[in-house]
């Protein structure tokens, strides 16, 4: 019963996220047009995905992040043609943050704010990173080889230098909000731990 609770907090938050980063991203963004009609933008779209990851583990925190900036991309004519490639890196944003967070600093079964802020930190850096490599490429070549666009090699500069300076402030805002949220959940009871997969031992016959 307990599992199945969880599930439902989970997709309730993961829709909840979806909801958020798409009115970041969408509302709060600016938008710097790019020669061939194409476009950039600084925004703190990253910043929920990776809060998502980490209050609720890779998979949900990215899916909700990546639906909502999906849904964005599809209102907008000018990065309707983008919605595959940002469902696959903002998804990819939350797995990366996630596993850091939570396989290897297990952030949210420790007690010590040193050691949380720590991992979170690197979570987020992680992540967002990743973000700042394969954006770029992956817009280049999804522009250059599935669009055909001709100015592909120009707004690969403005895609690095948005990407970059959107990982910096996405990293410092979503860790800033996960340790002031941190605490405020725990004291309401609604601060979600992650559990470790437990597998069953197959059983012997014979």
């Amino acid at each position: 019963m307990e599992q199945k609770n969880d599930k439902v907090y989970k997709l309730a938050l993961t829709g909840l996220m979806a909801a958020l980063s798409y009115v970041v991203f969408t509302f709060l963004q600016i938008k710097i047009q790019l020669p061939g009609g194409d476009a950039t933008s600084i925004h703190l779209g990253n910043a929920v995905c990776v809060l998502g990851a980490l209050l609720l583990g890779g998979f949900y925190g990215g899916l909700g992040g990546a639906i909502g900036m999906a849904i964005g991309d599809l209102l907008d004519p000018v990065y309707v043609v983008y919605v595959p490639k940002t469902l696959l890196l903002k998804l990819c944003i939350g797995l990366i943050t996630g596993f850091i967070a939570h396989r290897l600093g297990k952030i949210t079964e420790s007690n010590d704010r040193g050691h949380v802020l720590f991992w979170t930190i690197l979570a987020a850096a992680g992540g967002l990173l990743f973000n700042v490599v394969a954006d770029p490429l992956v817009g280049y070549y999804y522009k250059l080889l599935i669009l055909g666009k001709p100015a592909a090699e120009v707004s690969l500069a403005w895609n690095l230098a948005s990407t970059s300076i959107n990982a910096v402030i996405s990293t410092v805002a979503s860790v800033a909000v996960y340790m002031a949220l941190r605490p405020a959940l725990k004291k309401s009871g609604l601060f979600f731990r992650m559990k470790p997969i437990i597998r069953r031992r197959p059983m012997h016959q014979g």
